[in-house]
């Protein structure tokens, strides 16, 4: 992380959203605060996630085109709304659509006619399957001509085209930092292959971690072998036309581990999805020891 970032990551330590108020939805604040990797602040925080200013990534500019410049990520265009960690039996593929998902089961239990959920949920698969699902939310229509919404509304060939995962690894080893630097920015669809799921109040990205080869060996890697790291990833559309310029973060999470155990060693078993994996006992040891 360079001096410019650092900065940014000190100075802005809230992330705005565009558009958005002071009040928090209540359905929203339960879905932050009933997740089962808690959230945490930015700073002093440990063993949960928390919103990165999203001036520590760099997007496209309006200038983009033709001089090839970056600027600041800036504000968000969705709302944090929770975090997940999951362990199952099986692979969970477009979770918002199980009658047990909290976040889901939040909205539904709200009434809320305008409001709106994006869902990444990255799959590691294996012997026994993990999830680590982001969510977000708008409280209001997306605007028809953004590029979210074209992105919405596409096919997937369109959507393989243009969904980013923009990413830095703030703290961990050496080892991690050089294997994910592979991974700063890239275009998630023509990586790994990726499953879309789109609901009448929701969209969700199912992304198979374990698709591609090397990008399997980076996240078996920093959650299987790490004890101790902290890593920023933003969502973003990217832009590949003058009118779509500058770009914008979707959202963005800050996963903190700092801990004596792997990730991975934290999960529980669990045979159903509605068991979510719960952190407090791991948590509060580590707090106070």
């Amino acid at each position: 992380m360079n001096q410019g970032e650092s900065s940014a990551r000190t100075n802005n330590t809230k992330p705005a959203v565009n558009g958005s108020t002071s009040a928090v939805p209540e359905w929203k604040t339960e879905t932050i605060n009933g997740g089962s990797f808690r959230q945490v602040d930015l700073h002093t925080g440990t063993n949960g996630w928390a919103s990165p200013p999203g001036n520590v990534f760099s997007l496209r500019s309006t200038n983009y085109f033709t001089k090839k410049q970056k600027s600041p990520g800036g504000d968000y265009l969705l709302s944090p709304a929770g975090v997940d960690w999951l362990k199952s039996t099986s692979k969970l593929d477009n979770i918002l659509s199980r009658p047990d998902n909290r976040v889901a089961h939040a909205l539904r239990k709200a009434q809320s006619q305008n409001s709106f959920i994006f869902a990444v949920n990255f799959e590691v698969s294996g012997k026994e399957h993990y999830h680590m699902v982001l969510y977000f939310a708008a409280e209001e229509p997306l605007p028809s001509d953004s590029p979210l919404q074209r992105f919405i509304d596409g096919d997937d060939s369109f959507r393989n085209q243009r969904f980013k995962l923009v990413s830095q690894v703030v703290k961990g080893p050496w080892v991690v930092k050089a294997a994910a630097g592979q991974f700063g920015a890239f275009l998630v669809g023509k990586t790994v292959k990726c499953n879309y799921h789109k609901g009448s109040n929701y969209f969700e990205v199912d992304v198979d971690t374990g698709s591609s080869a090397i990008m399997s060996a980076v996240v078996r890697l920093l959650l299987g072998y790490t004890k101790s790291f902290i890593v920023d990833v933003g969502l973003v559309i990217e832009a590949q036309t003058e009118d779509e310029l500058p770009e914008r973060l979707i959202g963005a999470v800050c996963v903190i581990w700092i801990c004596r155990r792997r990730l991975w060693s934290e999960s529980r078993h669990w045979n159903r999805v509605e068991c979510w994996v719960r952190w407090k006992q791991a948590t509060h040891d580590e707090d106070t020891n």
